[in-house]
């Protein structure tokens, strides 16, 4: 009995733990949103995105609501965001976006977290030409239908549509398409589960299953750093 308690303690401590890290990211990304375009998402697109996926992953709402004013804020930390590159073990490319109030810092750590993890942090340009950035947004399958998404979105600049493993609609169009894309999307009075900047691979690398248990293990190292909002590979 007390072996159960322990393995259900483990999980509702590690579920907390990544409501946790999602409500971190949320957070800064609404600071940076707020930052670039100000406290109004009527105006501010980029803060309504942040907010849509803010409510996506249960964030409460008084929780969205402190961080744009305390975004506002004069002692409010800076958050820009920055990308740092590199190789995992085996030769698996790794792209890490992060936000962050000290570069210096963050660095360092996601330095230490690639030589630990078996890789290797490269300079910048060393493997972005890896990856495509995508716009990323999955939408509910109710009321929708693929090929008329697919027809009426084309001028939007949708480059790609179909499903995840879950049902749901997803919709990828071209970095500089994004904000065409949200706008269509709005128009159309559909509101995204979820809404993302994505680094997508141009060609996935193959590796064994003890491989990737490597490289996941590193990546799972990169991830738990405070500063570290996404992480993206080419491992297929």
């Amino acid at each position: 009995m007390g072996r159960i308690f322990e393995v259900r303690k483990s999980t509702m401590f590690a579920r907390y733990d990544r409501m946790a890290k999602q409500f971190s990211r949320i957070g800064k990304e609404i600071a940076i949103a707020v930052k670039k375009g100000g406290p109004d998402p009527n105006t501010n697109p980029m803060l309504r995105r942040v907010m849509q996926n803010g409510k996506s992953v249960n964030m409460p709402k008084d929780r969205i609501e402190a961080a744009i004013k305390n975004a506002l804020g004069k002692d409010t930390s800076n958050y820009d965001e920055v990308i740092y590159e590199g190789y995992a073990p085996h030769g698996i490319a790794v792209l890490v976006v992060t936000a962050t109030d000290n570069t210096t810092r963050t660095v360092a750590n996601v330095r230490s977290h690639f030589n630990k993890g078996g890789g290797s942090l490269g300079n910048s340009g060393s493997v972005s030409f890896l990856f495509k950035q995508m716009g990323v947004f999955k939408l509910k399958p109710e009321g929708l239908n693929m090929d008329d998404m697919e027809l009426e979105l084309i001028d939007a600049g949708l480059e790609e549509v179909g499903e995840d493993s879950d049902g749901n609609i997803i919709v990828r169009c071209g970095f500089s398409d994004f904000g065409n894309m949200q706008k269509a999307l709005e128009e159309k009075g559909i509101t995204p589960i979820s809404s993302e900047i994505e680094w997508l691979p141009l060609n996935t690398v193959e590796i064994s299953e003890e491989q990737a248990a490597d490289v996941f293990k590193m990546i799972a190292r990169v991830e738990e750093d405070d500063d570290v909002q996404q992480v993206f590979h080419n491992m297929a």
